[in-house]
């Protein structure tokens, strides 16, 4: 869309690099042309943004338009292909440590990993102030949006940082039942989260995210995970996709994430 052109969108893309020089960015600002809101444009930082940008569409671009358009910062790679493997798989994911105190530095697929907090500094000192740089925006209405591993790093940043206030995280891979993230995120203080709204986004269309084992269902584990910071007076909003498998739950996650953000007041 960046390269056809828009009636409702223009674009301006920027490169950047990680510190160690490993991982390159390519970062497209899609920026409404509608008249910003007297509070300014809501902004929505969407991660895999090879693969947003190859899904965003100019009737899906028209019906935001029809209401409140966000501001959409797609952070992706410098790569031709929807997605760079080696490179979501260190940014996205949390550092683990173990037992004996050493940190998890690779995937179960060899890949370097555990690079969650070297990303999210990247990307709120370097790449935002860059993206933001002289657009008219609502900071109170920034969000971010990712699926997968992507989905684990939005829930990784939701307890970490307070640089957003919407946090969309779509069928999060939470590894081999491995809900550590989870506890850790329902046992925070109320205060901690406060305004925050979380929307964890599944989908049942897969047997091995719907395990009937006690302790290994995950749709259980994240739905009930919404039910605690609900209780606690969290604003947080667990949406259930019917029948839509991991994959098909990146399109659909990523389009009602943007219409939510497009129809708030």
């Amino acid at each position: 869309i960046a390269d056809k052109g828009s009636a409702v969108y223009h674009f301006r893309v920027k490169s950047f690099d990680s510190t160690d020089g490993q991982r390159h960015y390519r970062v497209w600002t899609a920026i409404p042309d509608k008249a910003p809101p007297v509070k300014g444009y809501p902004v929505l930082y969407m991660l895999d943004g090879n693969a947003v940008m190859d899904k965003l569409s100019e009737p899906l671009l028209e019906k935001l338009s029809q209401h409140n358009p966000p501001v959409i910062v797609a952070v992706g790679y410098q790569t031709n292909l929807p997605f760079d493997l080696k490179g979501r798989t260190y940014d996205y994911t949390p550092a683990v440590t173990s037992g004996n105190g050493s940190s998890q530095q690779q995937d179960r697929r060899g890949r370097p990993a555990g690079g969650s907090l070297v990303f999210r500094k990247l990307l709120e000192g370097t790449i935002a102030p860059q993206a933001e740089n002289n657009l008219p925006l609502n900071t109170a209405q920034r969000g971010v949006w990712g699926h997968s591993f992507a989905g684990l790093w939005v829930l990784d940043s939701y307890v970490h940082s307070d640089f957003f206030h919407q946090y969309y995280s779509a069928s999060p891979s939470l590894g081999q039942m491995d809900f550590n993230l989870l506890t850790l995120m329902t046992s925070l203080p109320a205060d901690r989260l406060r305004n925050k709204h979380l929307f964890l986004m599944e989908g049942d269309g897969d047997l091995q995210r719907k395990n009937t084992a006690p302790g290994n269902d995950i749709l259980a584990a994240v739905s009930k995970s919404v039910s605690q910071l609900h209780d606690k007076g969290v604003t947080a909003s667990y949406l259930l996709f019917p029948g839509l498998s991991h994959g098909q739950m990146f399109p659909a996650s990523l389009e009602e994430a943007l219409l939510r953000v497009s129809q708030q007041p």
